[in-house]
């Protein structure tokens, strides 16, 4: 462990200043109510951040391709299968008006919390800063779409953004934006497998995004029941300064990312974790993970077929509405 951990990445700091980022995503199932104890629970276990997500069916796109899902000639599918009417009647569902999310904003700033959404899209913007959100996150899918980080910059006091699924270049090109505005910014690595195996996880290559700022970290999608927060505690070790993980007060079979949510005990855990000494930290990797060298990977790593399948969904699944036109973030 020693020699793997420390040896190797001399560069690991301390850690405990470290931010975890409670993702409720649609866990809440739509319900105001579940929403408010999901915050209670989060503020409860220490988190710095209570997120959910600014989605509406309406925003949602069509494309074709989608319908059934295509298969090369050998085989090996090409696109996944996601049909629109489906998509649409399961997120119609699952929003949060923005009166309600201006209450969200509200009870976490009473409870001391910094209150978080993710932007799916350009129009959106304007509503979510009259939420009075002062934070906003940008999609590992929209890391690329320059129209929409240059507005959230100028909209907001700090943009997250994720970097799953993204190529060099467009992380590039989108710290050349972030630094232009002088907003301040965070970049999360992100493996967009759902969920995402240990071995899966390649940590180094969020080390690279140490190149671009020191606020860098890990979003992550491991199986919950199986992989729990290793991967967490290792990327916190390895010097990350944010860790955003799904979130959930349901059983796992209650909602569709339950697999991949961690419940409060867990975000006590990630919490007291990173409040620990470099040593402290050490010594629990050593006794409680020893699958640490799975989640390392390579630095250099390229994106996976399965990577590519998601992109290809997800960027692009929310549209803005021109005269009647479907607008992508990356057009506008």
């Amino acid at each position: 462990m020693e020699n793997a951990l420390i040896g190797r990445y001399e560069g690991a700091e301390m850690t405990n200043d470290v931010k975890i980022i409670a993702e409720f995503c649609q866990n809440h199932n739509g319900n105001f109510e579940i929403l408010r104890k999901m915050l209670n629970d989060a503020v409860e276990s220490g988190a710095s951040y209570a997120k959910i997500q600014t989605i509406f069916a309406k925003d949602l796109s069509f494309r074709e391709r989608f319908e059934n899902g295509l298969v090369d000639d050998t085989g090996i599918a090409v696109s996944i299968r996601r049909p629109y009417r489906e998509e649409y009647e399961r997120l119609k569902n699952l929003e949060l008006s923005y009166e309600q999310q201006s209450e969200f904003v509200s009870l976490c700033r009473i409870a001391g919390i910094e209150p978080l959404t993710t932007a799916f899209n350009l129009d959106s913007i304007p509503e979510i800063y009259n939420c009075d959100f002062k934070s906003i996150k940008i999609a590992s899918y929209d890391c690329a779409s320059i129209p929409l980080l240059k507005s959230a910059a100028s909209c907001f006091s700090e943009v997250i953004v994720s970097t799953g699924a993204t190529y060099p270049e467009e992380i590039e090109s989108a710290v050349k934006i972030l630094n232009t505005s002088g907003v301040a910014y965070s970049l999360l690595h992100c493996v967009t497998i759902y969920p995402t195996p240990l071995n899966k996880m390649n940590l180094l290559r969020m080390m690279k995004l140490k190149d671009h700022t020191a606020n860098f970290g890990l979003s992550s999608h491991p199986l919950n029941s199986i992989d729990g927060i290793k991967a967490d505690l290792v990327a916190i070790f390895l010097g990350a300064k944010l860790i955003e993980r799904h979130f959930t007060v349901l059983s796992e079979s209650d909602t569709r990312d339950g697999k991949v949510s961690i419940n409060n005990l867990q975000l006590s855990e990630i919490v007291t974790f990173s409040h620990l000494n470099k040593n402290d930290q050490l010594e629990y990797l050593s006794e409680h993970v020893p699958e640490y060298e799975e989640c390392l990977g390579k630095a250099d790593a390229v994106l996976s077929s399965d990577e590519l399948l998601n992109r290809d969904y997800y960027r692009g699944r929310f549209c803005n509405r021109v005269e009647g036109d479907e607008v992508f973030n990356w057009e506008m």
